[in-house]
C-alpha cells in the first residue's frame, strides 16, 4: 500500500480498483431512525448496500462466525446458501439484528421489500447486518428507503458499497486483482471486535469469473483460514461476522492454482487493512513464528503475543518490553500444552535478537535502538480517513523445534481503543 497524505488521495487509490466485475450492479441510500431501546429521540443514520447480480447464480459461497449465539443474518444466509440460487446481498450497518424479539420477521420484511422492488425471489436475496447488538432493525424506515436504493443501481464502481458498511471503521477497505479476461473485487469492513474466526466484520468477494461452486466455498474457506483468521484487533468474535462470494461466470477462469493465490492475496490485503484501521490502533504488530512443531501452534502462540493486554500496551507505549513477550509465549505453551524448550527460543524484533536459546539479549543501545523503531513505526490513532502508512513492527519468534511457521498479524492497545468502546452507544 502507498503512503497517503490526506484521505482524497486514499480514495482516488481505491476508485481505480473499484470498477464491478461483470455481471453486477450495486448501490447505496441512507436513513435515519431512532433507536427505541435507548429512549433516545435524536434520530440516528443508518446506511442500505445492495450488490445485485443480473440473473440468479448457481456458483457463491460463505463462511461464517462461530460464535454460538449468531445474529439473524448469519442464520437466515446459512440457510439460503443451502439453495440452488442466489441473486442479491442486502447490507445494513448501525444495527446488528441479533437477539432482536422479532429478528428473522423483520429481516425478512425488508428483504421482501427488496425483491418486489428488483423482481426478485426472496430465497434468492442475503441479508447481511453490522453495528449494535440487541437493537431491533428499524423496518419501516428501511423499507421506506428501498426505492431509492434500486434507483440507484449502477455498474461502475464497488467503492460507494464499501463505505456504506462502515461503523467504527476509519476508511474503507477495498481490493482487486484481473485474472485473464475477468477480475475479483473484494470489500470489508471491521475495527474492533476482531478475533478468532473472522469477527465483527463482513467481507465480500465479487467476481465475473466461472468458477463452480465447489471450488468457490473451497477457495473462499482457505482464504479465510489464512487472512481473515490469523489478524486480532482485542480478541473478541461477534456475533455477525461473514464473508460470502459470488460468481456471475461471464469470463473462464483461469487454472485454480492463481485464482487461490489471487484469493489469499486479496484476503490478506483486506485482513491487513483492518488491523491497521483497528480500534485505536497505533501500531499493526506483524508476529512470524517458525520452526514450530505445526502450522496451527504456530497460529496460537504468534496469537498468544499480539493478544497479550501487556504486550500491546508495551508496544503502544514505544517500549520494547521483551520480558512481556517471553512470558506470554510461556503462559501459551503451558496452557495449550505446546512443546517449547526455552533453552531453543530466541525471538527478534526488527531483525535485532533480542533472546537467544533461552537468554536474554539486551543492552541499553539496543533499547534505545528498538524503542526508537516503534516511534518510526506508529501512527495516528485518531480516526483520520486513510492509512498514513504500511509499516509494521516486525516479531520474529524462532521455536526450535519443528519446520512449520504462521504469521499473524495485531493491533496494539491505546486509549483510543477504550474511549472508543466506552462511548460506543453514547
Amino acid at each position: 500500500m502507498a503512503q497517503f497524505s490526506n484521505e482524497g488521495e486514499y480514495l482516488k487509490s481505491l476508485e481505480c480498483r473499484a470498477a464491478l466485475p461483470e455481471g453486477f450492479r450495486s448501490a447505496v441510500a441512507q436513513l435515519r431512525f431512532t433507536a427505541s431501546e435507548m429512549g433516545l429521540e435524536t434520530p440516528m443514520s443508518m446506511r442500505l448496500a445492495t450488490v445485485v447480480a443480473d440473473e440468479p447464480l448457481s456458483s457463491y459461497a460463505g463462511v461464517f462466525t462461530r460464535n454460538r449465539f449468531p445474529g439473524t443474518p448469519v442464520i437466515i444466509a446459512r440457510e439460503r446458501l443451502q439453495g440452488s440460487r442466489v441473486q442479491a446481498l442486502l447490507i445494513n450497518n448501525k444495527v446488528a439484528n441479533v437477539g432482536a424479539p422479532n429478528g428473522a420477521a423483520d429481516a425478512e420484511t425488508v428483504l421482501a421489500g427488496l425483491g418486489r422492488q428488483l423482481g426478485i425471489a426472496p430465497e434468492h436475496l442475503l441479508p447481511a447486518s453490522t453495528g449494535v447488538i440487541g437493537w431491533s432493525l428499524p423496518v419501516a424506515e428501511m423499507s421506506a428507503a428501498i426505492p431509492e436504493l434500486c434507483e440507484g443501481l449502477q455498474r461502475t464502481s464497488l467503492l460507494p458499497v464499501a463505505q456504506a458498511i462502515m461503523t467504527t471503521d476509519a476508511f474503507a477497505k477495498l481490493r482487486s486483482v484481473e485474472l485473464g479476461n475477468g477480475r475479483v473485487v473484494a470489500i470489508a469492513k471491521g475495527a474492533g471486535m476482531i478475533e478468532p474466526n473472522m469477527a465483527t466484520m463482513l467481507a465480500f468477494f465479487f467476481t465475473d469469473l466461472s468458477i463452480p461452486r465447489s471450488t468457490l466455498q473451497a477457495l473462499l474457506r482457505e482464504t479465510c483460514d489464512l487472512s481473515f483468521n490469523r489478524i486480532s484487533v482485542d480478541g473478541d468474535q461477534s456475533t455477525s461476522d461473514m464473508a460470502l462470494m459470488m460468481a456471475s461466470g461471464r469470463h473462464a477462469a483461469p487454472p485454480e492454482s492463481e485464482l487461490r493465490a489471487a484469493m489469499i492475496e486479496l484476503g490478506c490485503g483486506l485482513a491487513e487493512d483492518i488491523v491497521r484501521n483497528g480500534e485505536g490502533t497505533g501500531h499493526v504488530m506483524r508476529v512470524s513464528v517458525e520452526q514450530a512443531r505445526d502450522e496451527s501452534e504456530a497460529v496460537i502462540l504468534g496469537k498468544a503475543v499480539i493478544n497479550s493486554p501487556l504486550v500491546k500496551a508495551a508496544i503502544y507505549g514505544n517500549d520494547p518490553n521483551v520480558g512481556r513477550i517471553f512470558a506470554a509465549l510461556g503462559d501459551c505453551a503451558g496452557t495449550n500444552d505446546i512443546e517449547l524448550d526455552p533453552g531453543r527460543l530466541s525471538i527478534f524484533i526488527a531483525g535485532e535478537q533480542v533472546l537467544a536459546d533461552g537468554r536474554f539479549r539486551l543492552d541499553a543501545a539496543k533499547e534505545r535502538r528498538l524503542s526508537e523503531y516503534l516511534k518510526r513505526n506508529a501512527q495516528s490513532t485518531q480516526a483520520l480517513g486513510y492509512p498514513e502508512h504500511d509499516r509494521s513492527v516486525e516479531i520474529t519468534v524462532s521455536c526450535g523445534v519443528g519446520a512449520f511457521r504462521a504469521e499473524v498479524l495485531g493491533s496494539d492497545l491505546s486509549y483510543e481503543y477504550v474511549r472508543e468502546n466506552a462511548d460506543y452507544r453514547s
